[in-house]
Order: structure tokens, then sequence, then C-alpha cells
């Protein structure tokens, strides 16, 4: 046998590292249809709020409530109805949705550098942390009545709720992901020669993302909750008709198919904005990682 046939060939290190992701991926994501796609993400809630609209229908039939407590899904799909062809379900949404944003936006430029400081300095936080915590598990609603007080029935005094409400979860978020970041990562940037800022860019921030984006969605969460509670209270013309005065005036005629209806529309913004902003979002960080592997 001569001696080239003994010789071991070189390993293509391309090749076998695209064999071990053949492995690692299902045979059946390359065989997926665009009707099982459909079948597997858009039917079971389709069918949950089918399922749920048909018990309120029985319920409502069997009248085991008067009609001024219980309406019936077709009273409520009337207002909404209305609300879609005369235009005002716009103005609805745009007046609370653009705050929500406006106020998240602001929270976070405020809950970022806090949750840093209370993440790598002890002082801060033993001093400010537990503060942080605190506010976090007060009621936002509770500072309705003293932001209207401080600033008047103006957009200044529901920012200030909805940033109440806001930056002690993302803070908060931030911290408890930066606790769990390995602490061989920051000790390796360090070594490589990483400095304090340019290791909290490259370094921390990315390791602590999935904790951080928790963070960001109970924090836009928080923050939903704590602009319909303002909206709610603080009532004026010069505030314009969002979603939570939408409410606040169905309450005032007693109309109850008006309140589920705008019940409904707040729901629906809640759920929009997951599916459309912060789904996307997880699914890209955690597809970065490799952890998207049996997620549909």
């Amino acid at each position: 046998m001569p001696p080239e046939a003994t010789r071991v060939r070189p390993v293509d290190a391309g090749s076998v590292e695209a064999g071990l992701d053949a492995l690692d991926t299902p045979v059946d994501l390359h065989r997926e249809t665009v009707l099982r796609r459909i079948v597997v993400r858009v039917l079971p809630p389709i069918g949950a709020i089918a399922l749920f609209v048909l018990v309120w229908q029985l319920l409502w039939a069997a009248a085991f409530w008067p009609e001024f407590k219980l309406p019936a899904p077709a009273d409520v799909g009337t207002q909404i109805w209305q609300l879609v062809t005369s235009g005002d379900i716009l103005e609805l949404f745009w007046t609370s949705v653009h705050r929500a944003v406006i106020g998240f936006g602001i929270s976070l430029l405020i809950a970022v550098p806090l949750g840093l400081a209370i993440a790598n300095i002890t002082v801060v936080r033993r001093g400010i942390g537990p503060l942080v915590s605190g506010l976090q598990s007060l009621p936002s609603v509770a500072w309705v009545p003293a932001a209207i007080l401080w600033f008047g029935l103006n957009d200044r005094a529901i920012y200030w709720v909805v940033l109440l409400g806001a930056v002690p979860s993302i803070a908060n978020g931030l911290v408890s992901g930066l606790d769990q970041v390995p602490p061989i990562l920051p000790r390796v940037g360090k070594a490589l020669g990483a400095g304090r800022w340019s290791g909290i860019r490259y370094i921390l921030l990315p390791a602590a993302l999935p904790g951080f984006l928790g963070g960001l969605k109970q924090g836009w969460a928080f923050s939903w909750r704590s602009l319909m509670a303002a909206e709610l209270i603080a009532t004026s013309p010069d505030l314009g008709e969002g979603l939570g005065q939408y409410l606040h005036n169905a309450m005032s005629l007693s109309d109850i198919s008006m309140v589920f209806a705008g019940i409904l529309l707040i729901f629906v913004v809640g759920v929009g904005i997951e599916l459309a902003v912060f789904r996307p979002l997880e699914n890209s960080v955690l597809r970065a990682r490799g952890l998207t592997q049996g997620r549909k």
C-alpha cells in the first residue's frame, strides 16, 4: 500500500460546522409550509376569542345578570363599529398610544442609567435599590391626585404618573439581568483591554439583554396601566379624549356596552404592542443566542 493511502486527510472545519448545524436543526422546520404556519399561529388565538365570545353570549342569553350589568356581545360590537365608522377610534388610539410611547421613552432614558448605577455601585444599591423596588410595588394610580395638585390637569401630570409606573420596572429588570451575568465575562473583557464604559456597552448590556427585555415588557405594561389610570381620573377637555377618558365617559353615562367597548379597545392595544414590538424583539434576541429551537 502506498504511503499516500495511509495519510489522514485534513478535515474541513466549515463542512464539520455545517454538519453539526444540520443535526441541531429540526427536519420539520425545513418542511414547514405557509399553511402550517397559519394554522399553528393564527387559529389558536382565533379559537380562544371565539370560545370567549361564545361563553359570553351564553351567559347573556341565560340572563344570570340584568342587561345593565352584562351587555350582549352584539351591543359592544355596535359601539366599536360606531367608533370605527365615525373615525373617533383613531383619535382615541392616537391620544393614548402616543402618550404611552413618549412616557415609555422618557422612562427608558431615566431607568437605564439608574439600573446601571444600582447594579454596579454598592452604595447606590443599598441606598436607592430598596426605594426603587418599593416604588414598583406601589400602585401608580396613587400618584394621580398628587400629580394633579402639583401640575394641574395637563399632560405633565399624566407623564409623571407614567414615569413612576415604568421607571422602577425597567430599572429592576436591568438590575436583575446584570446580576445574572457570569462574573467571568467582565473580568475577561477587562483582561482584553475593555474600559469601564466599553465593558458596559459591549459585555454587560448584551449579556443582560434577556433579563432587560423582560424588564422592558413589564415597564411597558406598567406604563400603559398607569396611563389608563391617569386618563380615567384626570379628565379635562384640554387633555383630549383617550381610551381612559372614553371609559370615564362610559361610566358617567352608565352605559355598560360602552364600558365593555372601552375595556376591549384597551386590551387590543396592549396585545397589539406585545405582538408587534416585543414578541419580534424577543424572538430576535433568542435567535441570536440559538434559543429558538422548538418555538413557534
